[in-house]
């Protein structure tokens, strides 16, 4: 292979043009960290390396790399329809589509809107719970409730209701919105799996809200299953289940976040369905066209959809939808990375898999800086303990010096979160844990 320069020839004006998302774009561009080409567990960076996925790309790329499946799918689709108008028309691929998710989705989330990303995905779900209780003649439920360290994407409606700081500091006033504690308790820390303790009385803060804003009011709780740009925070057992009673007994939407747990990353098609709690709206992206074509669902209770049909048929029940929606490249995309979920029985392996990762990194435990490691199916979160006056910075170099090393993670404030393909290997899992334990042994 003929070498590759670091910048994959680049050039300073190129790599000033592109405004980076999330990203410390002074100190990338200064040394830029590129991927060139990508096939199964491992990505090629422009200098000719291969650098194990320990992530998934971004929490999305569960199949792995390269699917041949998804390519093929997609040149047909661009040569056989390549748009579709969104708007009072449709394909056949995306009603397919549809009906393949409801039947997957547990209960009754038979009801499928598309969008193109877990953001749209949130924002979706937020409108479509206000104007439900719109349209059930309770105009006046329209308060949101998120949770402390949620993640819902980056709309308006997203940094609102999620409950990440820094993700909305520097936008000024968003939407009004209460948020419960988040979950992560000093008493749970190195648990395995969900942790034993706090689960009712975390999930009973909801009560607080409602006897200051009065259930008549709220129209939905959202939050992530368990919360994964957060770091992997999980919820205590017991934590769903009561928080589900809640929202029944005082007539309030439950919208589960599963972004980045759906499609199998709990070693179930849901979390909802590993977790054994239904939502009454659910958001999906990422996992469902394996990265590989930009693509979100929101799933609602068929009681839900129900209620919107109603008025002149000729006018649109729900004021809302992108020019992507359902885009037919994205559809064959997702029914492509279906097949291969069902066809290599994935979700499978994440459950075979799961006590192999959980061991690998519970082996961290004596490690310097670790001070919590949290693990469910195929994800897990080591915990560093923070440099003074120096925050995140610890974790930040030792992805980085990980990253030098052949893997590829992510840094989360001062966790480093792992989250592998679901075609990763027992021996893979290792070199992940063994790259971790030399990368915390070196960084003070």
């Amino acid at each position: 292979m003929a070498e590759i320069d670091s910048f994959a020839g680049l050039s300073p004006d190129e790599l000033d043009a592109h405004w980076m998302p999330f990203t410390g774009n002074r100190q990338f561009k200064a040394n830029p960290r590129l991927f060139v080409r990508a096939e199964g567990m491992h990505y090629t960076t422009a200098d000719g390396r291969q650098v194990l996925d320990g992530f998934s790309g971004l929490w999305c790329c569960n199949a792995g790399h390269g699917r041949k499946e998804i390519a093929d799918a997609v040149a047909r689709q661009l040569v056989e329809l390549d748009y579709s108008p969104a708007f009072q028309f449709g394909h056949p691929l995306s009603f397919k589509l549809a009906k393949r998710l409801a039947d997957m989705a547990p209960d009754d989330l038979n009801r499928i809107f598309f969008c193109n990303s877990g953001s749209e995905a949130a924002d979706t779900a937020l409108k479509i719970a206000r104007a439900y209780w719109r349209a059930k003649g309770r105009p006046e439920k329209i308060r949101l409730i998120g949770r402390a360290q949620g993640y819902h994407g980056v709309n308006f409606g997203g940094i609102s209701i999620g409950g990440m700081p820094g993700n909305r500091k520097h936008f000024g006033p968003a939407l009004d919105v209460d948020h419960l504690p988040h979950t992560l308790l000093p008493e749970n820390r190195f648990s395995r799996g969900l942790p034993a303790h706090g689960g009712e009385a975390m999930a009973a803060r909801l009560l607080d809200i409602i006897e200051l804003h009065g259930a008549e009011n709220i129209a939905a709780v959202m939050i992530e299953p368990f919360a994964g740009s957060a770091g992997v925070i999980l919820p205590p057992k017991g934590y769903l289940q009561r928080l589900r009673e809640l929202c029944n007994q005082y007539e309030i939407l439950l919208i589960f976040d599963e972004v980045i747990t759906g499609f199998g990353r709990t070693g179930a098609a849901f979390a909802a369905e590993a977790f054994g709690v239904v939502p009454d709206i659910m958001t999906t992206a990422k996992g469902i066209s394996n990265g590989a074509v930009p693509m979100g669902a929101v799933f609602a209770r068929e009681e839900i959809y129900n209620t919107f049909m109603q008025g002149p048929e000729h006018i649109p029940e729900l004021a809302h939808g992108y020019t992507y929606s359902a885009h037919p490249v994205a559809c064959a995309a997702a029914m492509a990375t279906l097949d291969i979920y069902e066809h290599e029985k994935l979700f499978a392996r994440v459950q075979s898999l799961a006590p192999h990762l959980e061991e690998a990194l519970h082996s961290l435990r004596d490690c310097p800086h670790v001070i919590d490691i949290r693990n469910c199916g195929l994800a897990g979160a080591i915990q560093l303990q923070p440099r003074a006056g120096e925050a995140s910075k610890r974790a930040m170099e030792v992805v980085l010096e990980s990253y030098r090393r052949g893997l590829l993670l992510r840094w989360t404030g001062d966790t480093i979160a792992v989250a592998p393909p679901f075609i990763i290997d027992t021996a893979q899992i290792e070199t992940i844990a063994k790259t971790l334990r030399a990368v915390l042994q070196k960084v003070d």
